[in-house]
């Protein structure tokens, strides 16, 4: 396999590794200028992180919330080319990035692969965990939980069933805080109806957090109405709680304690995807590629870093130790470096990054919800409202928009959810030779 992309003369060509909200804004912005663009990704959709737990919870359907890469490049010019692979080297000195289906060359490098989940070098935790940082990982987690509470009302024994309906979910970031309100809202008004014979009663749901409070990004009164609204929905939130490991259907915590489970959420942190030949000294905590105010990567000349595959010391003085790694943060970035880049190429002045803080929010479940913004904090009701309406503009494709909204009302009135479906997929057997034969290969020059 190869790119079959003959390189247009006059223009010079632009790598984007990574399909997330940076790299897509790049694509687009600099689509109809004098770039020939090249975006590469490990999947051929674009996926809305933000609504993953969604899927896992059986509120969406997968492709409400994701969009064909050559969907949206078909209505662009013919500057704008979509490969399917995974980027493994970098050859700076030859410009050449070195992918799963062949080398390409580049004129400039954007990184922007994004994160995988942080299991803090924890290898036995990594292979037990249930993480969900991806839509093909939601899907596991949603035919994980469903399998659960269907062997939870013929197992044999009481402690079985007891780890079957126990849910431990391990991090009380934003995601963790959604998940846990979404299966809180599945105990209360679907099980009772899909299950009657089930004692609802019996499912518990534990939010693990190591810290001494829920989303820490956000200000004390946040954390801590999260945590309310948690409570008032049954969810056991348990706070300076650190998990040590998973051994026999059990959790085990750093005070001595355990709780049994058998389906084990982790969304406790995340790491910079990485990628092979990039200097040791390029590389900051948490994997993340260090950059300039340009998002020039350090040693590195041609190649940029944007997203939260990057991490920015000192560049910009609001940030000091990094930017948080947010969608706006890879968005910002990905416009004004498609804007340098066209500065690059007519000898202007660059700009360097400035992050504007448009504000974070978190829903817990129907009207619960805490938002901040630059002058205003709101909870309850208009935080949740404000959290649809920020949502639904961001998802890509007006039909996407359209399923989510209908999704969301018919939810809203019914107190019900669509999509309890158990779905294994199986890959042709051919995809999996070529996938096992190419994992093989050893990609080197």
């Amino acid at each position: 396999m190869s790119f079959n992309i003959a390189k247009e003369s006059g223009k010079k060509r632009v790598v984007v590794v990574g399909g997330g909200f940076g790299g897509l804004k790049l694509a687009n912005e600099l689509s109809g200028s004098d770039f020939q663009v090249i975006l590469v990704d490990k999947n051929n959709y674009h996926q809305f992180p933000p609504l993953i737990y969604q899927v896992a919870s059986a509120g969406l359907e997968p492709s409400s919330i994701s969009f064909p890469f050559r969907k949206i490049f078909s209505k662009k010019k013919k500057d704008v080319y979509f490969r399917m692979g995974e980027a493994r080297f970098i050859y700076p000195d030859r410009n050449i990035l070195q992918t799963s289906i062949g080398k390409v060359e580049y004129d400039y490098l954007i990184l922007a692969a994004g994160t995988t989940s942080n299991f803090f070098g924890n290898k036995h935790i990594e292979e037990e965990a249930i993480p969900m940082k991806t839509l093909s990982e939601a899907m596991g987690l949603r035919n994980a939980l469903l399998s659960n509470f269907e062997r939870s009302v013929t197992c044999a024994t009481e402690q079985e069933r007891r780890e079957l309906l126990n849910i431990v979910v391990v991090g009380g970031g934003a995601t963790g805080v959604e998940i846990a309100g979404a299966l809180a809202e599945m105990k209360h008004y679907v099980l009772p109806k899909d299950y009657p014979d089930m004692d609802n009663n019996l499912l518990q749901i534990y939010l693990i957090e190591a810290t001494d409070r829920l989303l820490s990004g956000m200000s004390m009164d946040s954390s801590r109405k999260a945590a309310e609204f948690l409570q008032e929905m049954g969810v056991n939130v348990c706070l300076g709680k650190k998990v040590l490991d998973y051994q026999d259907h059990e959790v085990l915590l750093e005070d001595g304690t355990s709780v049994p489970t058998r389906t084990f959420i982790w969304v406790s942190g995340v790491r910079a995807n990485s990628i092979g030949n990039i200097p040791e000294t390029s590389i900051g905590r948490g994997g993340r590629i260090k950059v300039d105010a340009f998002n020039r990567v350090e040693g590195l000349p041609n190649v940029f870093c944007i997203g939260d595959q990057c991490i920015m010391l000192n560049g910009d003085s609001e940030y000091p130790n990094g930017h948080p790694q947010l969608a706006q943060v890879a968005i910002q970035q990905g416009k004004l470096l498609a804007d340098n880049l066209k500065r690059m190429e007519a000898g202007q002045e660059l700009k360097p990054f400035r992050y504007r803080n448009l504000g974070s929010m978190a829903t817990v479940g129907r009207n619960k919800a805490v938002a901040e913004f630059s002058k205003v904090k709101t909870q309850g009701w208009f935080a949740w409202f404000l959290w649809l309406v920020v949502h639904l503009r961001s998802i890509l494709g007006v039909r996407n928009k359209i399923n989510v909204l209908l999704n969301w009302m018919w939810s809203y009135l019914t107190y019900d959810r669509s999509f309890r479906l158990i779905v294994y997929a199986r890959k042709a057997k051919e995809v999996v030779e070529r996938e096992k034969r190419e994992a093989e290969v050893h990609w080197g020059e």
